[in-house]
């Protein structure tokens, strides 16, 4: 077994942020526990001053055990990334150990707030995880935050390039990502990757009236990963992944629905609007796909104008399934909310059997940045509790986690705390449709899929325009990614409905 001390967000300084006795205390614990490493995952400083990176030396120093510290987005300040180097360390690097290997990579950009792992970062973090991969464990670290996080306030920077980021790290099979960054302890699994976020070790800048901590990972001989937050005041909550095996999906019983998720029409009398492409799409959702429910994840039309809105209820009037139609950002401009209504109706809850669909609405007036709202986060609680023994879709625009081929600025402001809700009530199925590029995984037990643009050409999907099509079983969901045009088809998402 490994056991390594995560720490981060010490902001050491002489003025007021830095907590020294919560510093020392935790110091004091990794002293005289049992750790192979400490990882510490960067905001060492406040403002990347050079009194502050000579008293960081000086507190690092007190640790006596191997150490691995990165640069957060405090450090580079000032030019202080120049600093880091000269007393901390390098900024990216690798750490072998038994049986497995650190790399940690700068995700910083001088004198921002926001992250990114790009150009030739990514580059070189791609060519080290292919060089170790023959490791048991691959631990990648970085400062920044990959997924949204809840408790944080406004969801922002989130890696730039976080789809880019999180796709790669699942590709490689690697077991961790630890980072720092928002002050917020947080454990997600998201296939085979363990997200490690480490709260603030000895800022006074914790979020929710909440203490300082540090996180402790342990990595078994059988590949399970252990992650327990340790809080100053001896709290502890403890998480336990057992590694995914290999396994043949086959479905034990009789298919309860078929869904055909489509986003991104955008409808319009724009060259960009592709018409042969949409109607191409709606015949083989009629001819060969047949679902028993349609569902249109948002930007229905390009412009909420009315010659746009009567195109598009034209072209999925002919859609023979009944349909559910979210809206999106898109929708909403100009005249669009009232036009939308007109349209399409309101967006209601839709029963099916066994089988319940959600819509969630999070878009707001002339901007492509969404809300769900403290209002409806409780809401979408309620709902999903009052449904609980059914199979739960819940279908919205904005997408809850980073898409691939897309910059990531935080479309949706409470991303985390919706993901928080989405992931602890063990929803069955979350279908999101923003970023123009297909996608799926499962975080915790939830499997969330993105659908790509069916007829825009100005998307992010190498595949080409697409829609997606989901057979729910009662045992599993099996996910499609339909090419709009030729009509070819590959796996998209596919695991069990529970567990």
């Amino acid at each position: 077994m490994i056991r390594i001390a995560h720490i981060s967000d010490t902001h050491i300084t002489t003025e007021g942020a830095f907590k020294g006795y919560a510093f020392d205390m935790i110091v004091e614990e990794i002293n005289r526990g049992n750790f192979d490493l400490v990882i510490h995952t960067g905001d060492v400083t406040n403002q990347g001053l050079r009194e502050e990176y000579e008293q960081a030396s000086y507190q690092l120093a007190k640790i006596k055990k191997p150490l691995v510290a990165i640069p957060g987005n405090h450090d580079v300040r000032n030019v202080g990334y120049k600093l880091f180097e000269d007393f901390i360390g390098p900024l990216n690097g690798v750490y072998e150990f038994k049986d497995g290997v650190l790399i940690w990579v700068d995700s910083t950009i001088p004198d921002l707030s926001d992250g990114r792992i790009g150009g030739y970062k990514f580059r070189w973090l791609k060519d080290r995880l292919e060089e170790y991969s023959g490791r048991r464990f691959k631990i990648v670290a970085a400062h920044h935050h990959l997924i949204p996080l809840p408790d944080t306030g406004r969801e922002r920077n989130v890696l730039f390039n976080a789809g880019d980021v999180l796709d790669l790290l699942l590709r490689h099979d690697v077991t961790l990502y630890t980072c720092g960054h928002k002050h917020v302890p947080n454990v997600y699994r998201v296939e085979g990757l363990i997200i490690d976020n480490a709260g603030c070790t000895s800022c006074k800048k914790t979020r929710r009236g909440d203490v300082n901590s540090y996180n402790i990972i342990e990595l078994h001989d059988d590949g399970t990963v252990k992650v327990t937050i340790r809080r100053v005041t001896g709290d502890e909550r403890k998480m336990e992944h057992r590694p995914i095996r290999p396994k043949l999906f086959v479905p034990r019983g009789n298919r309860i629905l078929r869904i055909a998720q489509v986003s991104d029409s955008n409808v319009s009398d724009r060259v960009y609007f592709r018409k042969k492409t949409l109607e191409n799409a709606i015949r083989m959702i009629n001819e060969r796909i047949k679902p028993d429910v349609l569902i249109h994840n948002g930007n229905v039309v390009d412009a909420g104008i009315e010659r746009y809105y009567e195109r598009a209820h034209s072209y999925y009037r002919e859609v023979r399934a009944p349909k559910l139609v979210i809206p999106g950002h898109n929708d909403i401009t100009y005249l669009g909310y009232e036009l939308f209504k007109e349209h399409f109706g309101e967006p209601e809850i839709l029963e099916m059997g066994e089988v319940v669909i959600i819509p969630l609405l999070s878009v707001q007036y002339e901007t492509p940045i969404g809300v769900v709202g403290r209002m409806g986060q409780k809401k979408l609680l309620k709902v999903l509790r009052e449904y609980e023994g059914k199979f739960r879709v819940v279908a919205m625009h904005h997408n809850v986690i980073p898409i691939a081929k897309s910059r990531e600025i935080g479309f949706l402001e409470d991303a985390g705390d919706v993901l928080k809700i989405l992931t602890d009530e063990k929803t069955e199925l979350v279908l999101t449709g923003h970023g123009g590029n297909a996608y799926g995984v499962r975080v915790e037990r939830t499997p969330i899929i993105n659908a790509g643009s069916v007829s825009w050409e100005l998307h992010r999907n190498p595949f080409g325009n697409s829609f997606n099509v989901i057979d729910v079983y009662s045992d599993m969901v099996v996910a499609w990614e339909v090419q709009a045009t030729w009509g070819s088809r590959k796996l998209l998402w596919m695991g069990k409905r529970k567990g």
